[in-house]
């Protein structure tokens, strides 16, 4: 296994055995028989060595995270007493630095408060499997002497939901059966308000396919679960469902949420009862000891397991698939579904997922829904951006659901900018570009979502040398690519470099101009090939993107529209570099989600680019978004996570508000006056103070969460938090002052005042100590007495 991909998922066996007889279960009723073979519960010393393990493997890789389910069979069979020792020997050995995420899932009928106390302790949340109502539940999920297993489910999720325990509940598992109502089964789940669902297809193969009841037509799981979306979409999507929401990603380009779909790498093992190591528990569906691997947890490190060809086969990407997979149009976001699916006797996984119609129908359906949905309102009379969005970014914030409605508004500016550029002429370019956007509208509009596909657009009806025509042919190529269709266009060659955005840069020196020509496999160029299956090389250097737990981001360094920023960019990243860039990501991305959860959820939805930008003066730390650049920021990488991830929350809230002001009035336009702004020894004109001011919002914040994190310490770094958020809510509250009491706000923006004012209240009840609060009130004030005064001599 490539080091750039450690294990990141483990799943700990501890305990072999269920108090349920489900029929559907794969562990017990499928091929693979070796749960009869192993330990009925794990040990103290499985446990201590898994630990051991695991802390080993995240030190080697500096993992930021790590992610562990505690499993079985039936996990509360083994007791409060195991489960607490799992949490405490994974907690103690893991270095510093990197986080436990820690889980179990369960049937849930054992479910008490006792173990709800132990888990709150423990930070262990619980996810559970249900299959919908109790007419649904009852076909498979049974005792073994017969009895409903509904009645005490639904006491366990109770439970949960009571005000102590609902930060544990983790989410529901439910089985698709075909049988089932699909509406009733959603309404059941729904109405236990789960944070999340997640459909699972029963697992099958080739050897032994999925039920298909008679005159069901030949995709009832796709047609069962596109009941469900069409359902769940007209509800306004009330809670996540994982299965729809990877759909979603992956047609965009992102990383799915589930192991089922996409063609992000394996990164998951698990662990049984007896210490043995072993692929994932999927495959037990396939054949009798298919999940094995002849490692266990005392004989050898996780990295020797990771060279197991099973795991390796899991981690190729678009190369392992079949080559029915490899052509299919849809092959990116099905990813030849779950590994486990493609198995046939005689020919092993090399082949489509036993669920192959019903996949490619699931993902058009929903390709083409997503599609169409906008054009049912003319453009004009399209608003995402609604009142209660609105508010939400008034107090500094914005979820997926208010930062995703800003994205929409954005991309329809993006289409009217490359419209006024290319509707004039009939261009080949522009005729390729129209043809896209009728046959594959979700990859015209992956390529004009990109955030430098505006600034190039503002650039050539600007007149700017650095946007020229050239740039339409680059776009119309790079959606073609990303449709798989066949074209043939003449494109510029740029310093050397024939470039595709959001796609990459081939290398064609000697030449100004080059024909492109692309297919379903991929493009070529004179001599040179560039195939989707393969990875870049010296020639071909692709976009590369770092996928984290939620979030998967560019990392562009390639795209000449990049020097947007106001600090100067940097070149191609070396691999050392990329992989110091995806550690220290990962590692900030840890962070806001536990110290910034609500700036979090919207910087994954609405921030898809990292630019790496040169090291600023004296190497210090320099960041910057692009007005024009929505989706972006500009970072030189510093030197520790903590300053990443202030520098990335920072920075969103730049492009928030941007993305707002291209919208809405929120100050007078004719207001030229200069103010002062705290944090800067130039005065500054109203747009850059608001600005600055909704950006140093979430710089309180962060600073807040460091002083929460140090209650009660006495260190240098904890009374240097409580300075820095003394200084910082001081001075932005000051600017608050300076834009209400400008007198140029409009009602909009005076809600954006007041909700910055509500923001900072917070921060205000926390404690500092009186030297932390002189100082900073001393500072505020010398500060504005110089600005004062040289305002005065001007």
């Amino acid at each position: 296994m490539s080091a750039t991909v450690p294990f990141s998922q483990f799943v700990i066996k501890v305990h072999s055995r269920c108090d349920l007889a489900c029929d559907h279960c794969y562990v017990y009723e499928h091929s693979d028989t070796s749960w009869s073979r192993k330990a009925r519960a794990t040990t103290e010393q499985v446990l201590a060595r898994t630990a051991a393990r695991i802390a080993e493997h995240a030190r080697a890789h500096r993992l930021p995270a790590v992610h562990v389910v505690l499993h079985g069979g039936e996990p509360l069979l083994a007791g409060a007493t195991t489960l607490r020792r799992a949490a405490e020997l994974l907690r103690g050995a893991l270095p510093e630095g990197c986080v436990l995420d820690l889980r179990i899932h369960t049937n849930g009928v054992l479910l008490s408060r006792r173990f709800c106390e132990l888990f709150a302790a423990q930070g262990i949340k619980v996810g559970i499997s249900l299959d919908g109502d109790r007419l649904a539940n009852d076909r498979h999920r049974l005792f073994p002497d017969g009895r409903s297993s509904h009645a005490k489910v639904l006491a366990a999720l109770a439970l949960l939901r009571e005000p102590e325990f609902r930060h544990l509940y983790a989410g529901l598992l439910c089985t698709v059966d075909v049988a089932n109502d699909p509406i009733a089964v959603y309404e059941a789940l729904v109405a236990e308000q789960p944070p999340r669902i997640d459909f699972l297809l029963p697992h099958a193969t080739w050897d032994h396919p999925p039920v298909r009841p008679e005159g069901s037509g030949p995709t009832p799981y796709a047609d069962w679960l596109l009941a469900i979306h069409r359902h769940w979409t007209a509800q306004g999507r009330p809670v996540p469902v994982r299965i729809f929401d990877s759909v979603h990603r992956t047609l965009r380009g992102r990383s799915s949420l589930t192991e089922s779909l996409g063609l992000d790498p394996a990164d998951l093992v698990v662990v049984e009862t007896d210490g043995t190591l072993e692929q994932a528990d999927s495959l037990k569906t396939a054949y009798d000891g298919a999940p094995a691997t002849g490692f266990d947890v005392f004989a050898h490190s996780l990295d020797e397991v990771a060279r197991h060809p099973g795991l390796r086969e899991r981690q190729s990407g678009l190369a392992g698939l079949a080559a029915q997979c490899r052509a299919c149009p849809v092959v990116r976001s099905c990813g030849g579904g779950l590994y486990a699916h493609r198995y046939r006797t005689g020919g092993g996984f090399d082949h489509p997922s036993v669920y192959c119609g019903d996949l490619l129908k699931l993902i058009t359906t929903i390709r083409d829904r997503t599609a169409a949905a906008p054009a049912a309102v003319p453009a004009q009379q399209r608003q995402p951006v609604t009142d209660r969005h609105l508010d939400e970014l008034a107090r500094g914030f914005g979820g997926a659901e208010t930062v995703n409605a800003l994205g929409k508004a954005q991309l329809e500016l993006s289409r009217r900018l490359v419209t006024a550029v290319g509707a004039a002429g009939n261009s080949a370019a522009w005729q390729l570009l129209a043809e896209t956007d009728r046959s594959a509208p979700g990859a015209l509009d992956g390529v004009l979502a990109h955030p430098y596909v505006r600034v190039w657009a503002v650039r050539c009806l600007g007149g700017d040398p650095r946007g020229d025509l050239g740039g339409l042919a680059e776009l119309a190529a790079a959606a073609a690519a990303r449709g798989r269709a066949g074209f043939e266009l003449l494109l510029p060659v740029r310093d050397g470099w024939l470039h595709l955005p959001t796609l990459g840069r081939l290398r064609m020196d000697g030449r100004t101009e080059a024909v492109l020509r692309g297919d379903a496999d991929g493009l070529s160029c004179e001599e040179h090939t560039v195939r989707w299956d393969r990875p870049g090389d010296h020639l071909w250097q692709p976009v590369r993107r770092a996928a984290l737990p939620g979030w998967t981001l560019a990392l562009e360094d390639t795209d000449p529209q990049r020097d947007s920023h106001q600090w100067p960019v940097a070149g191609r990243l070396s691999e050392a570099e990329l992989l110091d860039w995806t550690g220290g990501l990962r590692e900030a991305w840890e962070l806001l989600g536990r110290d910034l959860p609500e700036y979090a959820a919207g910087i994954a939805a609405g921030l898809g680019t990292v630019t790496p930008l040169a090291p600023g003066p004296n190497g210090r730390d320099v960041s910057a978004a692009a007005r024009q650049a929505y989706g972006a920021v500009g970072i030189a990488r510093p030197s520790t996570a903590p300053v990443l991830a202030l520098l990335l929350a920072h920075e969103f809230q730049h492009v928030k508000l941007g993305a707002v002001l291209d919208l809405f009035d929120l100050y007078d336009q004719e207001d030229g006056r200069l103010y002062y702004a705290p944090w800067r020894p130039d005065p500054r004109p109203l747009e850059g103070l608001l600005q600055g001011t909704y950006a140093h919002l979430a710089v309180a914040a962060y600073w807040a969460s460091r002083v929460r994190a140090f209650d009660g310490v006495r260190s240098e770094a904890a009374a240097a938090a409580r300075l820095q958020l003394a200084t910082w809510r001081t001075h932005t509250a000051d600017a608050v002052g300076t834009l209400a009491g400008s007198g140029s706000l409009t009602p909009l923006g005076q809600r954006f005042a007041e909700g910055m004012r509500a923001t900072l209240a917070a921060s205000f009840e926390l404690p500092v100590g009186a030297a932390a609060e002189r100082a900073a009130k001393e500072a505020v004030a010398a500060d504005r007495a110089v600005w004062q005064e040289a305002a005065g001599r001007g």
